[in-house]
This record gives structure tokens, sequence and C-alpha cells, in this order.
């Protein structure tokens, strides 16, 4: 099997996602799942306060019980967060028989896919991955772009993607879009925005797409 992964994002709503496990780090896969709009359905037969906090909200189904392969069907993906790696090693061949998408943590080698270490400032997502080589590192790597990228890049994204909506309305040439993108993208917009300076960064807008 190749060492190669191919990065992507993949939209999940109300698409059946598997946890096997009930500890803190199944806790959080179901909990990062939930925020990605999946529906999550949790097999195990206890749970972490969090976790039952999460099935109480109705967005997390728990079937209390140890895992069965049946489990499976209809689902999109699994991930196996249990310290069993019986049941972990399960999972992976009963998803893998199934075409399923496997991630059984913290072993890359029984893994269709891996999850990344990931910074979010509202619609930027920034992922590092060392390819299952270093955890460590990757969150390391996480903990450094958090300290550069600021809460200042959410709003910056959200004031360029009403102008890239704006512009494509407005602008037909699809060339001189990408001179309107490319001169938002590269001016003191998001100095403004760091300095609190709202007005000024949409006024900035103003004055390069209404050109």
């Amino acid at each position: 099997m190749s060492d190669s992964y191919y990065p992507i994002l993949m939209k999940l709503d109300d698409r059946l996602c598997l946890v096997v496990g009930g500890g803190q780090v199944a806790g959080r896969k179901a909990s990062s799942l939930v925020k990605a709009g999946a529906s999550v359905r949790i097999v195990s037969p206890e749970i972490s306060e969090d976790i039952k906090t999460l099935v109480k909200t109705g967005k997390v189904e728990w079937i209390k019980e140890k895992f069965n392969p049946r489990r499976l069907d209809g689902a999109f993906l699994a991930i196996a967060a249990t310290d069993n790696e019986q049941v972990n090693q399960t999972v992976c061949n009963e998803a893998v028989a199934r075409s399923i998408l496997v991630n059984v943590v913290d072993e890359p080698d029984l893994c269709t896919f891996i999850v990344p270490s990931v910074t979010r400032r509202g619609d930027l997502i920034v992922a590092v991955s060392t390819s299952g080589k270093s955890p460590a590192v990757a969150k390391m790597l996480r903990k450094k772009l958090e300290s550069e990228f600021g809460e200042e890049w959410a709003v910056f994204l959200n004031i360029m993607g009403e102008a890239r909506s704006r512009t494509i309305n407005s602008v037909e040439d699809k060339k001189q879009r990408e001179k309107i993108f490319n001169r938002l993208a590269g001016s003191d917009m998001l100095e403004r925005i760091k300095r609190g300076d709202i007005k000024g960064a949409r006024s900035l807008v103003e004055e390069i797409v209404g050109r």
C-alpha cells in the first residue's frame, strides 16, 4: 500500500458516520463529525459524559452494545477509537470489506484515511499532516499556525466571500475578475481588520470592485 495521501475536504451533511468507542477520543471524533453536519452513530457499551451530552442533544445516536459489523450498514465512514486492538482490527476489516472509509485512531496502517491536525478560523481551515509519521509534530505545527492566524482571518474571509460573489455577478470577463480577486487578496484589508477598522476594510472592497 502506498504511503502517499491525497488531501481532501469532504462534505458530510446528513451522511451516516460510525464511531466505535465511548471514551474521550471517541467523544472528540464524534463532536468534530457533528460540527461537520454528519449523522453520527456511536457504538459502545459505555460512553463518557461528553458523549452523553451529545446524545441528549439528539445529535448523536448511541447504540449501547459491543461492536457488531451490521452497525456499519449504510455508513459513509467509520472511526475506531477503542483501546481494544482486536475490536479496532475488526472494524477495519469489516469496513474495508464494505468499501467504507475507515480510520483507526493512532494506527495509520489500519486506516484508509487519516485526520489532519486542524486550525479553524471561521471558514478558513488550515490542515497539517505528517502522513501518520508523527502526530506530535503535527500538533506542534498546528499550535504555531494558531498563533499566526488570528480571528481576524474569519472576518477577512467573510468580506472576501461577499466581494467574490459581487464581482462574479457584476464582472463578466474572467481575467478581469481574477485581477480584482488578486488585488483584494494582496491589499491591506487584513491589516485594517486587525486594527478593528472593519469599515475601512469594506471601503477597500468598494474601491477595488467598484472600479
